[in-house]
Parts: C-alpha cells; sequence; structure tokens
C-alpha cells in the first residue's frame, strides 16, 4: 500500500488533488446540511442578509477558488504550501458550485427544479476528479520496471480510445451516459452505438432524412425518460434537497 501511494499519489504530485477533492466534497455536504436546516428553520443558522441584501455563498466561494488557484500555481505540485492551497481551493469550489443553477440563470433558483443543475455538475466534477486520481499517470513517475511501463502505456492507449465513445455519446445528447462512461470503461461503447436522443447535434446531424430512425430515437428517448426520471429525481433530492413544489394554479374568479 506504501509502495502504491507513493508511485501513484506521491511522486506524480496528485496529493494536493485528492486534498481539494476531499475538501470540495466536504463543503458540498456541509453547505447543503446548512441550507436545508435554514430552509426548514432548525438549528442556529440564518441567511447572512447585511444591509437587506441576502450574501449567497458563490461570494466567499469565489474568493477562496481566487486565492486557491493562484496559490497553488504559485507553489507547484509538492510542499505544505501546495495542500494548503489545495484545500482552500477545494472549498471555494464547493461553494461556487453549490450554487452553478444561481451563476446559470442569474436568479435565485436555489430550491426549484432548475437547481437541481447544481446538484448534477457537483457531482459531474465529482466524477471527473476521481477519474483523474484513479488514472495512473504514465509521466512524473521515476523507477519504473519495463513491465509497468507497458502497463500504463495500454492504459493510456485505452483511455484514448474509451475517450472518443465518450465523445460520440456526448455528441448524441447521453450526458450522463458520456459521464458513466469516462469513470468504466467501454460504458460509453453502447451510448455510442445506439440511437441518438432526437434533439441532440448528433440526431440533427445524420437524422434528418431519416425519419423512421428520428421516429425510433423519439420514441426511445420517451421510454428511457418515463423509467429513470423518477430514480433520477430521487437521488438528486437525497444528495440537494427536494425543490420546492410550485403551486398549480386554481381557478379564475
Amino acid at each position: 500500500m506504501g509502495h502504491w501511494w507513493h508511485t501513484n499519489i506521491t511522486e506524480p504530485g496528485k496529493l494536493p488533488l485528492l486534498l481539494a477533492l476531499a475538501a470540495f466534497v466536504l463543503t458540498f455536504a456541509i453547505t447543503r446540511t446548512v441550507t436545508r436546516m435554514i430552509r426548514a428553520g432548525k438549528g442556529p443558522f440564518r441567511n447572512i442578509t447585511p444591509g437587506g441584501v441576502h450574501v449567497h455563498h458563490v461570494v466567499p466561494g469565489v474568493v477562496l477558488s481566487v486565492l486557491g488557484g493562484f496559490g497553488a500555481v504559485a507553489s507547484g505540485q509538492h510542499g505544505i504550501t501546495a495542500m494548503v492551497f489545495a484545500v482552500i481551493f477545494g472549498v471555494g469550489a464547493g461553494l461556487v458550485l453549490d450554487e452553478f443553477a444561481l451563476i446559470l440563470h442569474l436568479d435565485d433558483v436555489y430550491w426549484t427544479e432548475q437547481g437541481r443543475q447544481s446538484v448534477e455538475m457537483v457531482v459531474l466534477t465529482t466524477s471527473l476528479v476521481v477519474l483523474a486520481l484513479a488514472g495512473f499517470s504514465p509521466l512524473g513517475v521515476n523507477e519504473l520496471t519495463d513491465e509497468q511501463e507497458s502497463g500504463r502505456l495500454g492504459l493510456v492507449l485505452t483511455m484514448v480510445v474509451n475517450f472518443l465513445f465518450v465523445l460520440v455519446t456526448l455528441f448524441k445528447g447521453k450526458a450522463r451516459m458520456a459521464v458513466v462512461g469516462v469513470l468504466v470503461p467501454f460504458v460509453a461503447v453502447i451510448g455510442a452505438l445506439r440511437l441518438a436522443r432526437p434533439a441532440s447535434p448528433w440526431a440533427k446531424r445524420f437524422y434528418g432524412r431519416r425519419h423512421r430512425a428520428r421516429a425510433r430515437a423519439v420514441l426511445r428517448a420517451y421510454h428511457h425518460d418515463v423509467r429513470w426520471a423518477g430514480p433520477r429525481r430521487k437521488f438528486q433530492d437525497l444528495i440537494g434537497g427536494a425543490p420546492d413544489r410550485v403551486p398549480l394554479p386554481g381557478p379564475k374568479p
């Protein structure tokens, strides 16, 4: 375990990235817990509203991200300073991406349906960073045997081929399957071989005159959405909390 840690984490300079990821996930979890307590009116936490202005936590998040990012670039990949700035950056990024939907829509949509996009962005970011940590670095590591170098070269080639399938899957409008395909090798092959989503760039480019393929794509997308929309929402609500229910308009007097 010690040799593996040194070869794949310490020597390639991945320890700051690991600390940044841990700070990022922990900050998001704590922030969501606090905001859900504020929403429920429990605990000592309250919104910060100096002068009647609601200061969202994306504001200190931006400050910490800038400080941690520039500090990490200046300090390099090794040393205590790099680790400290990595943690600062992870905290800032967690605060910023927790309100990603607010930045995207330029509106306070934290507890609305659009607010689910923040949870999706956090899950996507975590997945990509985990991939970067889990992947063996073919460069920056000394004293590798011929067998290890061969294994790393094979791994890199596999990742390149898999990345091509991920791009096709993404082009077909299957962003979630593309993310899973990044983490689990060749899962994206399924998305790359199956029909594209009807509104995807692939469908617009290749299904324009293939009416039968387009009709099949619409029908398959409908059945897929009906089957998985519920479980996906439950997973998002478990992580980030359920959005506010918008009351249906009543009858006109």
